[in-house]
Protein backbone atom coordinates (compact mmCIF):
# COMPACT_ATOMS: atom_id res chain seq x y z
CA UNK A 1 0.00 0.00 0.00
CA UNK A 2 2.64 2.52 1.21
CA UNK A 3 4.13 2.12 -2.64
CA UNK A 4 0.67 2.77 -3.84
CA UNK A 5 0.70 5.99 -2.49
CA UNK A 6 4.41 6.82 -3.09
CA UNK A 7 3.87 6.09 -6.56
CA UNK A 8 0.48 7.93 -6.56
CA UNK A 9 2.35 10.68 -4.76
CA UNK A 10 4.85 11.02 -7.62
CA UNK A 11 2.51 10.30 -10.64
CA UNK A 12 0.22 13.58 -9.00
CA UNK A 13 3.58 15.55 -8.58
CA UNK A 14 4.84 15.52 -12.11
CA UNK A 15 1.62 15.72 -13.77
CA UNK A 16 0.34 18.59 -11.16
CA UNK A 17 4.17 20.57 -12.55
CA UNK A 18 3.58 19.62 -15.94
CA UNK A 19 -0.13 21.35 -15.66
CA UNK A 20 1.25 24.04 -13.71
CA UNK A 21 3.67 24.85 -16.36
CA UNK A 22 1.46 24.61 -19.42
CA UNK A 23 -1.24 26.48 -17.91
CA UNK A 24 1.01 29.61 -16.52
CA UNK A 25 3.18 29.33 -19.98
CA UNK A 26 -0.07 29.90 -21.98
CA UNK A 27 -1.30 31.96 -19.77
CA UNK A 28 2.07 34.58 -19.99
CA UNK A 29 2.11 34.37 -23.69
CA UNK A 30 -1.22 35.35 -24.23
CA UNK A 31 -0.56 38.29 -22.37
CA UNK A 32 1.94 38.84 -24.67
CA UNK A 33 5.19 37.68 -22.34
CA UNK A 34 8.19 36.50 -24.62
CA UNK A 35 9.04 32.94 -24.64
CA UNK A 36 12.86 33.70 -23.42
CA UNK A 37 10.76 35.13 -19.97
CA UNK A 38 8.42 32.37 -19.76
CA UNK A 39 11.82 29.93 -20.27
CA UNK A 40 13.73 31.38 -18.17
CA UNK A 41 11.17 32.24 -15.42
CA UNK A 42 8.06 29.86 -15.33
CA UNK A 43 9.24 26.87 -16.70
CA UNK A 44 12.33 27.08 -14.80
CA UNK A 45 10.33 27.66 -11.32
CA UNK A 46 7.23 24.92 -12.63
CA UNK A 47 9.56 22.31 -12.82
CA UNK A 48 10.78 22.62 -9.16
CA UNK A 49 7.26 22.98 -7.79
CA UNK A 50 7.21 19.50 -6.70
CA UNK A 51 10.50 20.21 -4.66
CA UNK A 52 8.62 23.42 -3.23
CA UNK A 53 5.09 21.27 -2.82
CA UNK A 54 7.11 18.67 -0.86
CA UNK A 55 9.33 21.05 1.37
CA UNK A 56 6.47 23.16 2.61
CA UNK A 57 4.12 20.14 3.13
CA UNK A 58 7.13 18.42 5.46
CA UNK A 59 8.22 21.95 7.26
CA UNK A 60 4.06 22.57 7.98
CA UNK A 61 3.75 19.53 9.56
CA UNK A 62 7.39 19.54 11.57
CA UNK A 63 9.18 17.42 9.48
CA UNK A 64 12.27 19.42 8.80
CA UNK A 65 14.70 17.29 8.07
CA UNK A 66 12.93 16.18 5.33
CA UNK A 67 12.40 19.42 3.69
CA UNK A 68 15.55 20.56 3.44
CA UNK A 69 17.40 16.96 2.67
CA UNK A 70 14.62 17.58 -0.61
CA UNK A 71 16.38 21.11 -1.56
CA UNK A 72 19.96 19.74 -1.04
CA UNK A 73 19.25 15.75 -2.24
CA UNK A 74 17.41 17.79 -5.16
CA UNK A 75 20.62 20.41 -5.83
CA UNK A 76 22.57 17.45 -5.77
CA UNK A 77 20.53 14.88 -8.19
CA UNK A 78 20.41 17.60 -10.73
CA UNK A 79 23.90 18.52 -11.42
CA UNK A 80 25.45 14.98 -11.02
CA UNK A 81 22.54 12.70 -12.09
CA UNK A 82 20.87 14.96 -14.44
CA UNK A 83 23.94 16.87 -16.74
CA UNK A 84 25.38 13.76 -16.25
CA UNK A 85 23.29 11.77 -18.15
CA UNK A 86 22.33 14.52 -20.67
CA UNK A 87 26.35 15.57 -21.40
CA UNK A 88 26.46 11.43 -21.72
CA UNK A 89 23.35 11.26 -24.19
CA UNK A 90 25.34 14.26 -26.27
CA UNK A 91 28.43 16.84 -25.01
CA UNK A 92 26.35 20.16 -23.64
CA UNK A 93 27.37 23.06 -25.10
CA UNK A 94 27.25 25.92 -22.22
CA UNK A 95 26.46 29.56 -23.16
CA UNK A 96 28.48 32.20 -22.13
CA UNK A 97 25.96 34.12 -19.82
CA UNK A 98 25.34 30.72 -17.74
CA UNK A 99 29.45 31.58 -16.97
CA UNK A 100 29.19 34.56 -16.35
CA UNK A 101 26.18 35.17 -14.14
CA UNK A 102 24.00 31.86 -13.88
CA UNK A 103 26.69 29.60 -12.57
CA UNK A 104 28.03 32.43 -10.14
CA UNK A 105 24.61 33.11 -8.70
CA UNK A 106 23.71 29.66 -8.08
CA UNK A 107 27.09 29.36 -6.17
CA UNK A 108 26.56 32.29 -4.05
CA UNK A 109 23.20 31.12 -3.25
CA UNK A 110 24.85 27.76 -2.39
CA UNK A 111 27.14 29.58 -0.30
CA UNK A 112 24.77 31.65 1.33
CA UNK A 113 22.53 28.87 2.31
CA UNK A 114 25.78 27.08 3.86
CA UNK A 115 26.83 29.84 5.55
CA UNK A 116 23.33 30.62 7.42
CA UNK A 117 22.90 27.16 8.32
CA UNK A 118 25.95 27.12 10.59
CA UNK A 119 23.79 28.07 13.66
CA UNK A 120 21.99 24.93 12.90
CA UNK A 121 19.03 26.03 11.24
CA UNK A 122 16.47 28.38 9.36
CA UNK A 123 14.99 30.68 10.90
CA UNK A 124 11.93 32.49 9.36
CA UNK A 125 14.24 35.77 8.78
CA UNK A 126 16.48 33.67 6.44
CA UNK A 127 13.42 32.28 5.01
CA UNK A 128 12.52 36.08 4.23
CA UNK A 129 16.11 36.91 2.96
CA UNK A 130 15.65 33.95 0.67
CA UNK A 131 12.17 35.25 -0.69
CA UNK A 132 13.40 38.65 -1.42
CA UNK A 133 15.90 37.68 -3.06
CA UNK A 134 13.83 35.28 -5.03
CA UNK A 135 11.79 38.00 -6.11
CA UNK A 136 14.70 40.27 -7.44
CA UNK A 137 16.30 37.88 -9.24
CA UNK A 138 13.56 36.99 -11.08
CA UNK A 139 12.71 40.54 -11.50
CA UNK A 140 16.39 41.00 -12.85
CA UNK A 141 16.07 38.29 -15.43
CA UNK A 142 12.62 39.33 -16.68
CA UNK A 143 14.38 42.87 -17.66
CA UNK A 144 17.70 41.32 -18.50
CA UNK A 145 15.85 39.24 -20.94
CA UNK A 146 14.52 42.35 -23.20
CA UNK A 147 18.35 42.69 -24.07
CA UNK A 148 19.08 38.79 -25.55
CA UNK A 149 19.69 37.68 -28.72
CA UNK A 150 16.87 36.74 -31.44
CA UNK A 151 18.72 33.70 -31.75
CA UNK A 152 17.90 32.80 -27.87
CA UNK A 153 14.45 33.97 -28.32
CA UNK A 154 13.88 31.35 -31.04
CA UNK A 155 15.44 28.72 -28.83
CA UNK A 156 12.91 29.23 -26.06
CA UNK A 157 10.21 29.79 -28.27
CA UNK A 158 10.93 26.40 -30.02
CA UNK A 159 11.02 25.05 -26.38
CA UNK A 160 7.76 26.48 -24.58
CA UNK A 161 5.96 27.36 -27.53
CA UNK A 162 4.24 31.11 -29.08
CA UNK A 163 0.99 32.17 -28.40
CA UNK A 164 -1.65 29.20 -28.07
CA UNK A 165 -4.21 28.81 -30.65
CA UNK A 166 -5.23 25.70 -29.71
CA UNK A 167 -7.32 23.86 -27.18
CA UNK A 168 -5.55 25.87 -24.41
CA UNK A 169 -5.74 29.00 -25.70
CA UNK A 170 -8.47 30.50 -23.89
CA UNK A 171 -7.99 32.15 -20.15
CA UNK A 172 -10.93 30.15 -18.69
CA UNK A 173 -8.93 26.70 -19.47
CA UNK A 174 -5.61 28.30 -18.55
CA UNK A 175 -6.51 29.16 -14.95
CA UNK A 176 -8.13 25.86 -15.01
CA UNK A 177 -4.54 23.99 -15.72
CA UNK A 178 -2.91 26.20 -13.40
CA UNK A 179 -5.55 25.63 -10.66
CA UNK A 180 -5.56 21.58 -10.77
CA UNK A 181 -1.57 21.78 -11.49
CA UNK A 182 -1.47 23.25 -8.09
CA UNK A 183 -4.01 21.29 -6.38
CA UNK A 184 -1.95 17.74 -7.70
CA UNK A 185 1.02 19.58 -6.73
CA UNK A 186 -0.75 19.44 -3.15
CA UNK A 187 -2.35 16.05 -2.68
CA UNK A 188 1.27 14.57 -4.28
CA UNK A 189 3.09 16.10 -1.98
CA UNK A 190 1.24 15.11 0.95
CA UNK A 191 1.34 11.33 -0.49
CA UNK A 192 4.84 11.12 -1.05
CA UNK A 193 5.81 12.74 2.10
CA UNK A 194 3.81 9.98 4.23
CA UNK A 195 4.81 7.24 2.24
CA UNK A 196 8.26 8.22 2.66
CA UNK A 197 8.00 8.75 6.47
CA UNK A 198 6.71 4.58 6.10
CA UNK A 199 10.13 3.77 4.09
CA UNK A 200 12.21 5.48 6.18
CA UNK A 201 10.65 3.50 9.28
CA UNK A 202 10.85 0.45 7.53
CA UNK A 203 14.11 0.48 6.30
CA UNK A 204 15.42 1.43 9.31
CA UNK A 205 17.16 4.79 7.78
CA UNK A 206 16.53 8.44 8.92
CA UNK A 207 14.04 10.60 7.00
CA UNK A 208 16.94 13.37 6.14
CA UNK A 209 18.59 10.49 4.08
CA UNK A 210 15.28 9.34 2.47
CA UNK A 211 14.65 12.83 1.39
CA UNK A 212 18.42 13.24 0.11
CA UNK A 213 17.61 10.46 -1.69
CA UNK A 214 14.37 8.43 -2.91
CA UNK A 215 12.13 11.40 -2.59
CA UNK A 216 14.73 14.20 -3.68
CA UNK A 217 15.35 12.24 -7.38
CA UNK A 218 11.21 11.84 -7.23
CA UNK A 219 10.52 15.94 -7.17
CA UNK A 220 13.49 16.25 -9.39
CA UNK A 221 12.13 13.86 -12.18
CA UNK A 222 10.68 16.87 -13.76
CA UNK A 223 14.22 18.68 -14.17
CA UNK A 224 14.90 15.24 -15.78
CA UNK A 225 12.40 15.10 -18.88
CA UNK A 226 13.01 18.58 -19.31
CA UNK A 227 17.10 18.57 -19.42
CA UNK A 228 17.45 15.07 -21.02
CA UNK A 229 14.47 16.35 -23.61
CA UNK A 230 16.36 19.43 -24.50
CA UNK A 231 19.74 17.63 -24.52
CA UNK A 232 18.31 15.42 -27.69
CA UNK A 233 16.66 18.40 -29.07
CA UNK A 234 20.14 20.25 -29.09
CA UNK A 235 19.15 22.98 -27.27
CA UNK A 236 21.57 23.58 -25.84
CA UNK A 237 21.00 26.67 -23.00
CA UNK A 238 17.88 24.89 -21.96
CA UNK A 239 19.49 21.75 -20.76
CA UNK A 240 21.94 23.23 -18.67
CA UNK A 241 19.92 26.58 -17.71
CA UNK A 242 16.97 24.58 -16.09
CA UNK A 243 19.53 22.76 -14.03
CA UNK A 244 21.03 25.88 -13.00
CA UNK A 245 17.79 27.97 -12.40
CA UNK A 246 16.16 24.89 -10.61
CA UNK A 247 18.73 24.72 -8.43
CA UNK A 248 18.80 28.56 -7.55
CA UNK A 249 14.93 28.48 -6.98
CA UNK A 250 14.97 25.08 -4.93
CA UNK A 251 16.98 27.02 -2.60
CA UNK A 252 15.55 30.59 -2.97
CA UNK A 253 12.09 29.86 -2.91
CA UNK A 254 11.60 26.52 -2.07
CA UNK A 255 13.35 26.56 1.34
CA UNK A 256 12.41 30.03 1.77
CA UNK A 257 8.75 29.38 1.65
CA UNK A 258 9.21 26.47 3.60
CA UNK A 259 10.92 28.43 6.35
CA UNK A 260 8.43 30.71 6.50
CA UNK A 261 5.24 28.13 6.98
CA UNK A 262 6.87 26.33 9.75
CA UNK A 263 6.14 26.50 12.90
CA UNK A 264 9.46 26.67 14.33
CA UNK A 265 12.85 26.87 13.08
CA UNK A 266 13.88 24.42 10.16
CA UNK A 267 16.69 22.42 12.21
CA UNK A 268 19.31 20.50 10.62
CA UNK A 269 20.93 17.37 11.49
CA UNK A 270 24.47 17.70 12.01
CA UNK A 271 25.49 15.07 9.43
CA UNK A 272 23.64 16.95 6.86
CA UNK A 273 25.24 20.11 8.37
CA UNK A 274 28.99 18.60 8.14
CA UNK A 275 28.59 16.23 4.96
CA UNK A 276 25.87 16.90 2.84
CA UNK A 277 25.76 20.30 2.40
CA UNK A 278 29.48 21.46 2.00
CA UNK A 279 28.65 18.47 -1.36
CA UNK A 280 25.92 20.64 -2.39
CA UNK A 281 27.96 23.69 -2.24
CA UNK A 282 31.29 21.68 -3.77
CA UNK A 283 28.79 20.31 -6.39
CA UNK A 284 27.93 24.02 -7.45
CA UNK A 285 31.25 25.28 -7.42
CA UNK A 286 32.49 22.01 -9.79
CA UNK A 287 29.99 23.51 -12.21
CA UNK A 288 32.48 26.66 -13.05
CA UNK A 289 35.54 24.86 -13.66
CA UNK A 290 33.86 22.41 -15.82
CA UNK A 291 31.25 24.87 -17.75
CA UNK A 292 34.01 27.13 -18.73
CA UNK A 293 36.45 24.75 -20.21
CA UNK A 294 35.59 25.15 -24.02
CA UNK A 295 32.12 26.18 -22.86
CA UNK A 296 31.39 22.62 -22.99
CA UNK A 297 30.35 19.40 -20.67
CA UNK A 298 32.08 16.58 -22.49
CA UNK A 299 30.64 13.06 -22.18
CA UNK A 300 33.59 12.13 -19.76
CA UNK A 301 32.95 14.73 -17.29
CA UNK A 302 28.92 13.75 -17.08
CA UNK A 303 30.29 10.21 -16.67
CA UNK A 304 32.27 11.56 -13.90
CA UNK A 305 29.28 13.63 -12.62
CA UNK A 306 26.98 10.55 -12.60
CA UNK A 307 30.09 8.54 -11.06
CA UNK A 308 30.11 10.73 -7.96
CA UNK A 309 26.38 11.07 -7.87
CA UNK A 310 26.34 7.03 -7.45
CA UNK A 311 29.31 7.17 -4.87
CA UNK A 312 27.16 9.91 -2.81
CA UNK A 313 24.42 7.57 -2.87
CA UNK A 314 26.01 4.36 -1.75
CA UNK A 315 27.53 6.65 0.81
CA UNK A 316 24.51 7.73 2.36
CA UNK A 317 23.14 4.40 2.45
CA UNK A 318 26.25 2.67 3.96
CA UNK A 319 26.40 5.40 6.69
CA UNK A 320 22.69 5.17 7.21
CA UNK A 321 23.26 0.95 7.97
CA UNK A 322 26.50 1.52 9.70
CA UNK A 323 28.02 -0.46 7.05
CA UNK A 324 31.97 -2.32 8.63
CA UNK A 325 33.65 -1.11 5.31
CA UNK A 326 32.33 2.57 5.36
CA UNK A 327 35.37 3.62 7.07
CA UNK A 328 37.40 1.98 4.43
CA UNK A 329 35.12 3.66 1.39
CA UNK A 330 35.40 7.38 2.87
CA UNK A 331 39.23 7.02 3.30
CA UNK A 332 39.20 6.07 -0.68
CA UNK A 333 36.97 8.76 -1.81
CA UNK A 334 38.52 11.02 0.58
CA UNK A 335 42.55 10.51 0.01
CA UNK A 336 42.06 9.00 -3.46
CA UNK A 337 39.09 9.64 -5.87
CA UNK A 338 38.72 13.47 -4.70
CA UNK A 339 42.04 14.63 -5.12
CA UNK A 340 42.47 12.70 -8.01
CA UNK A 341 39.49 14.79 -9.79
CA UNK A 342 40.44 18.28 -8.15
CA UNK A 343 44.15 17.84 -9.66
CA UNK A 344 42.39 17.27 -12.87
CA UNK A 345 39.75 20.13 -12.93
CA UNK A 346 42.49 22.42 -12.28
CA UNK A 347 44.78 20.88 -15.22
CA UNK A 348 42.02 21.43 -17.65
CA UNK A 349 41.05 25.24 -16.19
CA UNK A 350 45.05 25.94 -16.61
CA UNK A 351 45.17 24.47 -20.12
CA UNK A 352 42.50 26.11 -20.91
CA UNK A 353 43.34 29.76 -19.83
CA UNK A 354 46.82 29.39 -21.53
CA UNK A 355 45.18 28.63 -24.93
CA UNK A 356 43.33 31.63 -24.31
CA UNK A 357 45.94 33.97 -23.55
CA UNK A 358 47.98 32.12 -26.31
Amino acid sequence: MTFLLFGLGLVALIAGAELLVRGASKLALSFGISPLVVGLTIVAFGTSSPELAVSVQSAWNGKTDMAVANVVGSNIFNVLFILGLSAMITPLLVDKQLIRQEVPIMIGVSLLFAALTLDGGISVTDGAIFVALMIIYTTFLIVQSRRQTKALNDEYADSVGEKSTGWDATLPVQLALIVAGLGMLVLGSNLLVEAAIVFARYLGLSEAVIGLTIVAAGTSLPEVAASVTAALRGQRDIAVGNVVGSNTFNILGALGVSSMVAPTALTLPPSMLAFDIPVMTAVAIACLPIFMTGNLIARWEGALFFAYYIAYTLYLIMAAKEHDALGDYAFVMQTIALPLTAITLAVIVVRHMRQRSG
